[in-house]
């Protein structure tokens, strides 16, 4: 019998979106998320959101929920990703073995993938997935706070209403009994004046901290707000939901302009925390 090689998804942004050496990426990231307060238990944390753009822009956004999970182990990490280069009708999940980037290779669970596909309109396809950074970017991250994980990685193609809460339900379902963590990577609105585009991620911020993905869902469907993940973060709420989180804790929101001075058009950054009751004291 023949081995067949795995099939691996290798990185398509190292060098652009974050250092390709892996040396000064697990030290610009540890820095990172050494430089954040722990502000909750990481065994709460059932869901985050975070941003996918370059590192100098949004990284340290993003490592302030990363760093509430230092130290923790998962048995699965979902991250659900906006495709901004392909469309395709539905959500794909990629069907090779595993995911790298310069710090190493990430194993994709192929049993809960192929539970997902049984419960949702899921596809097995590499759709999405070959140049897509905004799954990529999260996952030095994820390499750096939690060690050694199981993959599964889902880019939505269409961010339907019905596509994006029958992901959310299916995700609640097959993940129920595991040791998952829940990621939503979303930038916020795109290319407005900082004053502009504060009100509409103020918004977004707000239907978090109210957990309701019904409401966000309604305001990205009008344009009261804008999210290029928004469909991510609402199909994370309704699993994170169905998995026991009764709050979400927006840790902190910025925009482009405070990196490059740049203030009339600018793209806003959210990082946020779906909990668990908190029983555990940190």
């Amino acid at each position: 019998m023949i081995a067949h090689a795995p099939v691996i998804r290798r990185p398509s942004v190292a060098g652009m979106f974050y250092p390709a050496s892996p040396a000064i990426l697990e030290h610009d990231v540890r820095d990172m998320l050494a430089a954040v307060p722990r502000l909750v238990p990481a065994a709460s944390v059932i869901g985050i959101i975070a941003p996918h753009a370059g590192y100098v822009y949004s990284g340290g956004t993003a490592a302030q929920a990363y760093a509430q999970l230092a130290g923790d182990q998962r048995d699965v990490v979902v991250v659900v990703s906006p495709s901004h280069r392909e469309f395709f009708e539905g959500i794909s999940v990629y069907p090779g073995d595993a995911y790298a980037t310069p710090l190493g290779t990430i194993p994709i669970h192929a049993e809960l993938r192929s539970r997902l596909r049984d419960e949702a309109s899921v596809i097995m396809s590499a759709a999405g997935h070959g140049e897509e950074h905004a799954l990529e970017v999260q996952l030095p991250f994820l390499q750096c706070a939690l060690g050694s994980f199981s993959l599964l990685p889902l880019v939505i193609g269409s961010q339907s209403r019905e596509n994006c809460f029958a992901l959310g339900e299916a995700l609640g379902r097959v993940l129920k009994g595991t040791r998952a963590l829940l990621v939503a990577s979303t930038d916020l609105s795109h290319f407005h004046s900082a004053r502009a585009g504060s009100r509409l991620d103020a918004i977004v911020a707000r239907d978090l901290e109210l957990f309701d993905a019904d409401l966000l869902m309604g305001d990205l469907e009008s344009g009261r707000a804008e999210a290029c993940g928004g469909g991510p973060a609402v199909a994370v709420m309704v699993a994170s939901r169905l998995l026991g989180a009764r709050t979400v804790r927006v840790l902190h929101r910025t925009h482009s302009g405070q990196v490059t001075g740049d203030n009339d058009s600018v793209v806003g950054y959210l990082t946020a925390v779906l909990q668990l009751p908190e029983t555990v004291p940190l």
